[in-house]
């Protein structure tokens, strides 16, 4: 199976065809992606471009594209109604065939890095791609606009880039990421009224109260209000809810939606399920569509996977006679899985009558547990690869003994922060884990248990490659600090693991 990504940049300039023309070319120039829209927006002053490719040519193309903008677009001479802090505004990773969401942020990292150092653009990581919590939500990362981050980011430690330098330019910073798809959509009504428009956006927005995986503004186009949206998770929050939400809020306000706008590409089970919706179609199954069945292979030409199958290629990895993966990888691994289960408990709760009276909580659990598995599932990769670097110091010739040993403390340290990370992360979804062991599915509870239990696990192991990296530490003061910090999370993790079994015991009557 061709694995494919798709991408989808943002850049500020709709007006020029000039120079959005250059942009779109300079990511044509890879041969194996293809362009599939390019949808210029005059009144936002920006440009939104879809294409799709396998991995690296995605991310050789998006490096190109931003190189051009950074070339052809001067921030200080942009106005738009549209929020933005760069050039190439914002470059999410969205998998489609073939790949995961964990491809998708080990390559928005490999894009952030190269566009950080290759063209010295500083760079933001958000979404599932983040490593701090606080820049999960772009509208975090990018508040103030372009304007204000000129002004804080090289004063503002909490404005310090992921990779880049931390120093103002004309062409501002990129926010590089990985999402699941996003379904950009505005709504326009019989109004000339701009603040009705915000008032209604404000109503369904989840940052204010509303839908949750619903971004929302109001905007005056063209003479006509408009509620400008971004859907974040479709098949969590579907459109035609967004819709009829809309809808009503209008209603309140004595008008009428009067047409729908889509920006960009729509999944075709956006659309099948609305269908589904508004017909009344309850019992409808996707192969009842005729271009589907045509399309979608007989069962028995499907290939047959099985959860050992699935298991096995990382487990036999392990298993080679090779330094990586090793107890680090696998750490992340387990604490991966902790997060896994613990999210598994929380989607089984939401939407259950027995549960609706937590039903929020279990969905904000739900999102943290799906954060926590992310973070957890890259810095799988990310242990491995911080101990390839101890070697490859160890192995460069070229280095004066006095250089070696500058080298080796910073990755050494680098190492060491990785498994630290690890258990920090573990730790947090073992607190999940109790959490909705307490609250969730009673059906599930074990499997909640389950997760503490791994999570102990992931701790313990993590904790070890801490202080196997500390004993060559120089650095004396940091390496206490980290021996502390894991004494901490290990037993934080044991009485997490302990209570929590007892909770599933008690609620299943064990």
């Amino acid at each position: 199976m061709q694995k494919i990504v798709e991408c989808v940049p943002n850049f500020s300039n709709g007006r020029d065809p000039e120079v959005y023309g250059r942009i779109v070319d300079a990511i044509r120039s890879v041969p194996t992606v293809q362009v599939l829209d390019v949808s210029a927006d005059p009144d936002h002053n920006r440009t939104v471009v879809t294409y799709v490719g396998p991995p690296d040519s995605v991310v050789e193309a998006g490096l190109r594209g931003i190189a051009a903008a950074k070339e052809l677009i001067n921030l200080d001479h942009h106005q738009g109604e549209h929020p933005r802090i760069g050039a190439t505004d914002v470059f999410p990773f969205i998998p489609v065939r073939g790949v995961t969401m964990d491809d998708c942020v080990m390559l928005a990292r490999q894009l952030g890095k190269r566009v950080g150092e290759e063209l010295g653009v500083a760079v933001y990581l958000y979404g599932a791609a983040a490593t701090n919590p606080d820049r999960e939500s772009l509208s975090a990362i990018r508040k103030g606009q372009y304007e204000k981050w000129k002004e804080e980011v090289a004063a503002n430690p909490d404005r310090k880039p992921d990779f880049g330098p931390a120093e103002p330019h004309p062409w501002g910073a990129t926010v590089i990421g990985a999402r699941p798809f996003l379904i950009a959509y505005n709504l326009y009504l019989n109004s000339s009224d701009a603040a009705v428009a915000e008032s209604i956006a404000r109503a369904i927005r989840y940052s204010s109260g509303g839908l949750r995986f619903v971004q929302a503004r109001g905007f005056l186009v063209d003479g006509q209000a408009q509620v400008s949206m971004n859907l974040t998770n479709f098949e969590r929050t579907p459109i035609y809810r967004v819709q009829e939400a809309v809808r009503r809020e209008a209603e309140r306000h004595g008008l009428t939606v009067t047409r729908a706008e889509l920006v960009g590409l729509i999944p075709q089970k956006a659309l099948l399920e609305s269908a589904k919706w508004y017909l009344q179609l309850d019992g409808l199954e996707d192969d009842q569509v005729l271009e589907l069945r045509l399309t979608t292979p007989p069962a028995e030409d499907k290939p047959k996977e099985t959860l050992s199958t699935i298991a096995r290629p990382f487990v036999d990895t392990v298993a080679a006679t090779t330094p990586t993966p090793g107890g680090g990888s696998v750490a992340a691994l387990v604490g991966a899985l902790a997060a896994a289960l613990t999210q598994m408990v929380a989607g089984l709760t939401i939407g259950r009558k027995k549960y609706l009276d937590v039903s929020d909580q279990a969905t904000q659990i739900l999102d943290e547990a799906e954060s926590l598995r992310r973070q957890l599932t890259a810095a799988i990769e990310e242990d491995a690869a911080s101990f390839e670097v101890i070697l490859s110091v160890f192995r460069n010739k070229e280095l004066s003994e006095e250089e070696k040993a500058t080298a080796l403390e910073a990755a050494t340290v680098h190492a060491g922060e990785v498994p630290l990370r690890v258990a920090r992360l573990s730790r947090d979804a073992s607190k999940l884990a109790k959490t909705i062991a307490t609250i969730g599915n009673v059906n599930a509870a074990t499997d909640a248990a389950v997760g503490t239990i791994m999570a102990r696990a992931a701790v313990h192991g993590a904790g070890l490659n801490v202080r196997v990296n500390s004993v060559n530490l120089k650095n004396r003061e940091l390496a206490g600090q980290w021996a502390t910090e894991v004494e901490s999370l290990i037993a934080e993790a044991e009485e997490l693991a302990q209570s929590t079994i007892a909770i599933a015991k008690d609620r299943g009557g064990l």
